[in-house]
């Protein structure tokens, strides 16, 4: 019998929406934003997913803000993925993608539309081809942030005409209020999903609020990879704020071991991913 697969622990640190307000911990400047991030690099996360922010905690696509963010959790964190947020709340159109040129590792890309608790997600087809295009120039690999069963369908269809490079990484996004809900059923869709069109790649999950914990479990446990972090979830319970990031990342470390998987090194996630070392 072969060992189990090493799971990749992703650590969202910061978001475009919680707020100091929400919970004290969530880190908003660089500076706490690497002090952060380097706790949830010490605890087992191999990936930092990273959005930045104003002075004012106001969404921010500013490269400049991840240009300082980059080369922090660089020095920092030996090896650790770095992966930046194309996401929409932190600006429009092609100013979504100004950080890309700082050749990240990794970066996030939404493949298509959707609702989300109070608008539309937009993710119009020039733009995302754009995007794509952008991160194949810059050799960042893209991961497919899949709101929505169609958006595996079109990242295996991006992968086709080659707009996306080998192999394409996706991540089910379930939870978010208005979009996919957290069902087992349809998880376990989407894994067979993956496997009939993207039976090379690997897949992990994000699920927002409670529900992270309930994907944290579900993908541990179903050979898939892993996202935490207060970007998602600024609760440890009903009760109770999570106390930081590195605190959610050892929640899930328990989890993979619980469920007999090892947690990723940077080396071995980079492996897995075909990142450059």
């Amino acid at each position: 019998m072969s060992d189990p697969k090493p799971c990749i622990i992703c650590v969202a640190i910061t978001g475009s929406v919680p707020t100091k307000a929400a919970n004290p911990a969530v880190p908003i400047t660089v500076a706490e934003q690497v002090e952060s991030t380097h706790e949830a690099f010490e605890a087992g996360a191999a990936i930092c997913h990273a959005h930045v922010r104003n002075d004012d905690e106001t969404p921010s696509s500013d490269p400049e803000k991840f240009a300082r963010l980059k080369e922090g959790v660089e020095k920092h964190c030996p090896g650790m993925i770095v992966q930046l947020s194309t996401g929409g709340r932190s600006g429009a159109g092609q100013e979504r993608g100004g950080m890309l040129p700082l050749r990240p590792d990794m970066a996030s890309l939404s493949v298509g539309s959707n609702n989300f608790p109070t608008r539309v997600y937009e993710n119009p087809p020039d733009l995302v081809d754009w995007l794509a295009a952008q991160m194949l120039e810059y050799d960042v690999k893209p991961e497919i942030e899949a709101f929505d069963l169609s958006h595996i369908h079109h990242a295996a269809l991006m992968h086709r005409r080659g707009q996306l490079a080998d192999h394409p990484y996706v991540q089910f996004v379930m939870g978010v209020k208005n979009a996919m809900p957290a069902d087992r059923e349809t998880f376990d869709f989407y894994v067979a999903t993956m496997k009939r069109l993207l039976p090379e790649s690997e897949w992990c999950t994000a699920g927002v609020g409670p529900n992270q914990i309930v994907l944290n479990e579900w993908a541990i446990a179903a050979g898939g990879h892993a996202r935490t972090g207060l970007e998602d979830n600024v609760r440890w319970d009903k009760q109770t704020l999570a106390p930081s990031n590195a605190a959610l990342v050892k929640r899930t470390v328990e989890i993979c071991e619980k469920n007999a998987r090892p947690v990723a090194t940077t080396a071995q996630a980079r492996k897995i991913l075909g990142l450059r070392a």
